[in-house]
């Protein structure tokens, strides 16, 4: 079978295309035959390599997949041969004391498809059967795989961690990337105002075709002023930030006073300088995120039907189109999800 590997770490002249064995799945795994597997910057972290990190080469990159069930193994029940489904790429061990009480994604040894296991940008994958899911039949296979990892990142974000009410202001950050979108449609949807950032125009006018409030180019504008303006003085409820060192600094001056500051990625960098007082005296909440437990993933995935939520796809892409697929990713030029499509 034909998949997306890396032999070494490195730059995206690491990424080939590879004939694999196709994988058999074990006694409480599930084979799938994939139509759809989404890009995430995960892959560009992967692919560089991190501290600690340890994979075995040929290793095949990708965590959000959706595709046909073409087998399962001899433990596996309620799946049939033939089923659409799409991936929750989560994986932990199932037995800590995290994972019993249902928060399986602070389980100590958690991981992602792609990182912790084989990924998904291949034309058949193996995957547990607890992370697959039947797809919501209104979905095409590419919307599909561009439903899991950001739009439940974003979920537990803004509903389990910041506990969003209606009514409530949120500040997103760089508009255009899968999490930050898939926050403004979570946002939007329960009822909350947004104000979104960019520094390209032609983004955030696509942003408020998706309903943002506010809009700010944050190459012209002083982010946490106009933030001020916008409320009036007050600063907004919620701040979702995947940046990280970069908008730091912004985030302390546009809080309100007792909101509450979700981070889930740190593109800009991870090291930040904090004015203790500032979080204590204004009783700001600082809060931290990676993805989401099953019953955040239960959760978000039946609002989306319910709501019949269509993730943002800016582009799809032959799986022999993998390198320049990441470069776009890379480059920031994207407007939602990346596709592949073996």
């Amino acid at each position: 079978m034909k998949a997306v590997v890396i032999n070494r770490n490195g730059g995206i002249e690491c990424l080939e295309i590879a004939d694999l064995q196709e994988p058999k799945p074990g006694p409480n795994e599930v084979a799938l035959e994939v139509r759809a597997a989404a890009l995430n910057h995960l892959d560009i972290w992967v692919r560089k390599g991190r501290p600690g990190m340890t994979l075995d080469f040929p290793h095949v990159l990708g965590s959000d997949a959706s595709g046909i069930v073409t087998e399962a193994g001899s433990d596996v029940e309620g799946m049939a041969i033939g089923d659409s489904v799409l991936l929750n790429p989560s994986l932990s061990c199932g037995m800590c004391e995290y994972c019993l009480r249902g928060e399986q994604n602070v389980c100590p040894s958690f991981s992602i498809m792609g990182l912790g296991r084989s990924g998904t940008f291949a034309e058949r994958i193996v995957a547990p059967a607890g992370c697959i899911w039947q797809k919501p039949p209104y979905l095409t296979y590419e919307e599909a795989a561009a439903l899991p990892l950001d739009h439940v990142t974003a979920w537990r974000m803004l509903m389990t961690r910041a506990r969003l009410r209606p009514g409530e202001t949120v500040l997103i950050h760089g508009i255009g990337g899968g999490a930050a979108l898939a926050g403004l449609q979570w946002a939007k949807l329960a009822g909350a105002s947004v104000v979104v950032t960019s520094s390209s125009d032609h983004k955030l006018d696509k942003a408020k075709q998706l309903g943002a409030d506010h809009r700010i180019n944050y190459r012209q504008t002083d982010v946490a002023a106009a933030v001020k303006d916008w409320t009036s003085g007050r600063g907004v409820d919620v701040i979702f930030d995947s940046v990280g060192a970069a908008t730091w600094p912004i985030n302390l001056k546009a809080i309100r006073r007792g909101g509450r500051i979700v981070h889930c990625g740190v593109t800009t960098g991870a090291e930040v300088t904090a004015n203790l007082s500032q979080l204590y005296w204004n009783q700001v909440s600082v809060l931290g995120s990676t993805m989401g437990s099953q019953e955040d993933f239960r959760l978000m995935l039946r609002a989306a039907e319910t709501a019949k939520l269509r993730p943002v796809v800016d582009s799809v892409h032959p799986l022999d189109q993998a390198r320049d697929a990441m470069a776009r990713m890379e480059a920031g030029e994207q407007f939602g999800k990346i596709v592949l499509t073996p």
